[in-house]
Formats: structure tokens, C-alpha cells, sequence
């Protein structure tokens, strides 16, 4: 019994940060209809920034992510500005192929630069238990990631529904035409939300760099987990991203606990598929655009 109950709270808190890892994904999907396919890859570029600014050139992993949070704004703000917005009104297919290409772009270059062995970033609170008993054992890493990916995910709904800004791109995100009829600069939207996509990826970097480690090429598992914590929320909802990472994370490792690590995966998606079944659209699509 203390088994299970440590395999269900493991469960929850793994699938706060696969909905940190798939928010950026869900809110681009969102509001521009977009299907990133470089998110993953870029989610691995801020890890290798943050790896690098800690050891190089700061000392301090704090310092090293505003560094890295400013320069993946930056390559956001120009993906959009200068691919994205210039393909977007020639169908979903070409902006696909564009992130299709700036994904190899990425693993490429991360691979050529840091070469293909595995890479981590350190953490203060790997060795710490902040809950230590006969039923619970909980990281303080684990925790500490669950927090800040709840706590992001919040902000970020927070921010659509009630600033400004999130009004425009969610007017951008439901009607170009009348949006546009309104004032709103829907290409400037846009690149506002890419730029939220990449900070928020941003910090799913540094969390999976501190737990998981990584690779040159690990972005496409990432992006495989992306879609999955996505596609069981809903495409374009915040909120069910949050509610899908939490499933996920759940089915995977209850999937172990019953059948073996061996199967995880498998059950995860199997539990996917059988959600997918009964609410082909997720279970809160397109919260963004409401």
C-alpha cells in the first residue's frame, strides 16, 4: 500500500512538469493553429543555454536562466517575426515545414557545438527530502518542480484572461479579421505569444535539465511528451494542459507499478487513446480561444 501511494503522488508530480514541458506547445497551437514541431528542440536549446551560462560565465543557475529567458524572447521574437508571420497566411503546412526545419536546425547545431553526450544541470535540492515518511518520499527537486510548473501555468492563464495583452492575442487567437477590424495588430500578437512559449519552455528546460538530464537529440522525446500531455487536455487550454501532464504522468507511472517500468510508456498512451476515444478534442480544447 505504501508503494501505491508513493507511485500515485510520484505520478502527480512528474506530470506537473510534463505540463510545464507542454504548455508552450498548447498555447501556440492555440492561438495561432500552429502545430510547433520545434518546440521540444528548442526546449533542449534552453537547456544547453542555462548548462552553459551556470558553468562559463555566472556560477549560479538564477542568473543563468534571465540570461537564457532574454535570449530564447529574443529568437522567438525573430522566428515569428521574420519565418512565421511571413508563411502563416499561406496555409498551416508551410509555418509546419518551418518549424520542421528550425527543429533539425537546432538538434544539429547542438550536437555539432556540445557533441552527443549526456548533459545535466545541477541542482541545489536534489538531495534534499522536503517530505520524508512511512507512506511519502518527496524530492525536494521534485517539488520544487511541481511548484514552479503550477505556479507558471497559472500565471500564464492569469495573463491571457485578464491583462491587455492577453486580450489582444486571444482576439487575434478568435477572429483575425475582426480583431484586426479592432486594432489589434494580430502579427504583433503573435509574436508575443511565441515569446510566451519560449520562456515558458524556457523554464521546462531548466526543470528537465535539473531531473532528467539531456541529450543533443532529446528533443524529439520531449516533443512526443508535449503532444501527449496537449492532445488529453485539449489543444489550446492552459488549464488542461495542466489536467493532461497530471493524467499522463499518472497512467505512466501506474503503468509501471502494475506491469513493469518496462510498459510505462505504452500505458501512458494507451490511456491517451482511450481518452481521445471518448473526447476526440481533449477534455478542455481551445481555452484560448474562447
Amino acid at each position: 500500500m505504501e508503494l501505491f501511494v508513493q507511485t500515485v503522488v510520484s505520478g502527480m508530480l512528474v506530470g506537473g512538469l510534463y505540463a510545464a514541458i507542454g504548455v508552450g506547445l498548447s498555447l501556440v497551437f492555440g492561438i495561432m493553429g500552429l502545430t510547433n514541431i520545434a518546440h521540444g528542440s528548442l526546449m533542449i536549446l534552453a537547456s544547453f543555454f542555462v548548462m552553459f551560462f551556470s558553468r562559463q560565465v555566472t556560477g549560479g543557475v538564477v542568473t543563468a536562466l534571465l540570461l537564457t529567458l532574454a535570449i530564447m524572447a529574443l529568437i522567438g521574437a525573430l522566428t515569428q517575426g521574420l519565418l512565421i508571420n511571413r508563411v502563416l497566411d499561406k496555409g498551416p503546412e508551410s509555418a509546419l515545414l518551418v518549424t520542421f526545419g528550425l527543429a533539425i536546425i537546432a538538434q544539429n547545431v547542438l550536437q555539432l557545438v556540445f557533441g552527443a553526450d549526456y548533459k545535466s544541470i545541477s541542482s541545489p535540492f536534489a538531495s534534499v527530502n522536503v517530505i520524508d515518511t512511512r507512506w511519502v518520499i518527496v524530492s525536494g527537486e521534485y517539488m520544487v518542480n511541481f511548484l514552479v510548473s503550477v505556479a507558471m501555468l497559472l500565471a500564464l492563464h492569469l495573463m491571457i484572461r485578464k491583462t491587455r495583452l492577453g486580450r489582444s492575442i486571444r482576439a487575434a487567437a478568435s477572429n483575425v479579421v475582426a480583431a484586426e477590424l479592432m486594432g489589434v495588430d494580430t502579427k504583433r500578437a503573435y509574436i508575443y505569444a511565441m515569446c510566451l512559449a519560449m520562456l515558458t519552455g524556457s523554464m521546462g528546460g531548466l526543470l528537465v535539465g535539473q531531473t532528467f538530464g539531456f541529450y543533443s537529440y532529446s528533443g524529439m522525446s520531449y516533443l512526443i511528451i508535449a503532444f501527449g500531455v496537449v492532445v488529453i487536455g485539449g489543444m489550446g487550454s492552459i488549464l488542461g494542459t495542466l489536467i493532461g501532464g497530471f493524467i499522463l504522468g499518472l497512467a505512466q507511472l501506474l503503468g509501471a507499478y502494475f506491469f513493469g517500468p518496462g510498459v510505462q510508456v505504452l500505458v501512458g498512451y494507451l490511456a491517451l487513446l482511450v481518452i481521445l476515444a471518448l473526447r476526440p478534442r481533449g477534455l478542455l480544447s481551445n481555452m484560448t480561444r474562447k
